[in-house]
């Protein structure tokens, strides 16, 4: 079916600039790689976390810190190496294969400027499901020595690095072949427009091209955006945490209920998304923003490696919480998780369905497009209420990591309070205490920073949108995110 109009390409003017515009987005191009080794090295299984030099930086040096960190004896070319680059694309191919051969559901995906609509293939639950049932056999065969497992973690720099290259690699050929999308194509390519500003780096990052596709042999038609959101990056999320616990057991000879829960409330977060996939069509990601280095980066490399963060650590200095520890931070977790699903349960039944009896109560502002926007309910209560149900469920993923912060002795140190690992070493808090905290809850604040851009991000579309009747809605529905305080 051919578009119902050409339409013009998306021009800058009518976006602008996001992110710091061309020096924020190039910041953030180049500097986030480098974050992640800061991660991967500063808080380590050699020394400590953070290493020991770095809470001394008058006597800092580079050749006393690249031992502590543990640093490649090959510099940066051991920061790569074939057998790591050859089994993460195995893992790539054998996700793709799974989308092709499981049975999946097609769904329409929202109307285009352009009048079309993309159609999807849905099976990402089922293909977790089945990559996880095959590592949970080879678990009960081998134990903590399954090979997937011991290659995670003793390869971790290794395969951290060929996801950075792969997300550049794909940036780079989104950003190429988006020059060749023509108006009026049957294909329903389009422009995003906020990927359109005429800088190349800015463009890069916020991505040209809407919802880039390619068709590969065998494997069909993959969208490209959609697979990357919620493939590999949240089933490695899972998997990293599943080798993390493998490495505390193979460490000390014992798993601690922190790495437990973590590790089980996170896969829960996971599974949930993915179950829940045809609801990823109605998010901005989809429906706004092009596919660049932005989305890239953040599916392949930030989600899976820095959302881990905290079994990782925990990996290395375990912390019991007990049954009221364990108690306090589900109730936490349940809060937020029911904030969350019920809020966004009731949009999209309101959305569907206005009449279902479930919402029929519901008030709303009737705006001139047609649309209706909601003023009671979950949603009269902020603009929001799901960012906060969301961010809610962050801090459960990061207390079971405490006054976070360890040092590495040597055999035979005798600190009172340290924990021996099988190896003899002995790990205690002392003069790293809460310095850990920097690595275990950064996911914390980082994640409250990207749900405020968010926030702001679409009230900037709304007020485009609907107007004047965007202006009247905040002024029934005051607050943005925390009721009472934003």
């Amino acid at each position: 079916m051919p578009p119902k109009t050409k339409q013009p390409e998306p021009t800058h003017s009518s976006h602008g600039y996001e992110f710091g515009g061309p020096l924020g987005t190039a910041a953030i191009t180049f500097g986030l790689p480098i974050l992640c080794y800061v991660f991967a090295f500063g808080c380590n299984d050699v020394s400590g976390c953070p290493a020991p030099s770095l809470l001394s930086p008058k006597t800092l040096s580079i050749e006393q810190l690249k031992a502590e960190v543990g640093w490649p004896e090959d510099g940066v070319w051991g920061l790569a190496s074939w057998r790591a680059t050859g089994w993460t694309l195995a893992y790539y191919l054998f996700s793709a294969l799974l989308y092709r051969i499981l049975p999946a559901t097609e769904v329409e995906g929202t109307e285009l400027s352009s009048g079309g609509r993309l159609k999807y293939r849905f099976n990402s639950f089922s293909s977790h499901l089945f990559t996880l049932s095959l590592c949970l056999a080879g678990t009960i065969a081998q134990g903590a020595e399954f090979p997937v497992w011991t290659f995670i973690a003793d390869n971790y720099v290794q395969i951290l690095t060929v996801n950075i290259l792969i997300a550049y690699s794909l940036a780079i050929f989104v950003y190429v072949r988006s020059f060749s999308v023509k108006p009026g194509n049957s294909q329903f390519r389009q422009l995003a427009e906020g990927g359109c500003s005429g800088n190349l780096i800015y463009d890069f990052y916020m991505g040209r091209e809407l919802n880039p596709r390619v068709t590969l042999p065998f494997i069909g038609e993959i969208d490209i955006k959609e697979w990357m959101e919620l493939r590999p990056g949240m089933l490695g999320w899972i998997l990293l945490n599943c080798a993390f616990i493998s490495k505390q057991y193979r460490t000390f000879g014992y798993v601690t209920d922190s790495i437990i829960f973590i590790a089980v409330v996170q896969a829960i977060y996971c599974l949930d998304a993915v179950y829940m996939e045809p609801a990823i069509l109605t998010t901005i990601d989809i429906i706004n923003d092009g596919f660049g280095f932005m989305l890239s980066f953040g599916d392949l490399v930030w989600v899976p490696f820095i959302y881990s963060q905290q079994t990782r650590y925990l990996s290395t200095h375990p912390v019991t919480l007990g049954w009221l520890g364990i108690t306090g931070v589900s109730v936490l977790l349940i809060v937020g998780f029911g904030i969350f699903r019920l809020s966004n349960l009731q949009k999209n039944i309101f959305r569907t369905n206005p009449n279902d009896p479930r919402v029929a109560h519901i008030k709303y502002i009737e705006t001139k497009t047609g649309s209706r926007l909601m003023t009671s309910g979950w949603w009269g209560v902020a603009r929001h209420i799901n960012y906060l149900g969301d961010w809610l469920q962050s801090w459960p993923y990061a207390l079971p990591t405490g006054f976070a912060g360890y040092v590495i002795l040597s055999a035979g140190s005798n600190v009172e309070g340290a924990i021996k690992m099988l190896d003899g070493r002995e790990v205690v808090q002392g003069p790293a205490k809460y310095w850990g905290m920097l690595f275990t809850y950064f996911y914390v604040v980082y994640f409250a920073v990207l749900l405020i851009h968010r926030d702001g991000r679409d009230d900037e579309k709304c007020a485009k949108k609907y107007g004047e009747d965007w202006e009247k809605y905040k002024s029934v529905v005051k607050y943005k995110i925390v009721p009472g305080i934003y």
